[in-house]
């Protein structure tokens, strides 16, 4: 993983069980739904290197959905409220702008 992801990894990290209040095991739990979300774009990216910003940020919005998937088996109902309130009102996901 680039030096770039690690980074935006730790800091969604940080953010997200500052917020949710995660427990020691939530916190290893989402780093790797991160890490795996940020690689599979990453190889999107390296696979596509001539992709639109369009497609990266479809890319993105699918990996939302496969996140919540996964969170929704280790974050209590209030944590999983908070963070499809949280998620869907950002403006970057793993470290990607969604907007222009």
């Amino acid at each position: 993983m680039r030096a770039e992801m690690i980074e935006a990894v730790e800091s969604e990290l940080k953010r997200f069980a500052a917020d949710l209040n995660l427990s020691d095991t939530q916190k290893v739990q989402l780093k790797a739904a991160l890490e795996q979300a940020h690689d599979k774009i990453d190889d999107f990216r390296q696979k596509n290197p001539n992709t639109s910003r369009t497609e990266i940020v479809s890319r993105i919005k699918d990996a939302r959905a496969t996140m919540h998937d996964r969170v929704t088996k280790f974050f209590t109902p209030e944590q999983l409220a908070k963070w499809d309130q949280e998620v869907g009102k950002a403006k970057t996901f793993l470290g990607e702008r969604l907007e222009s």
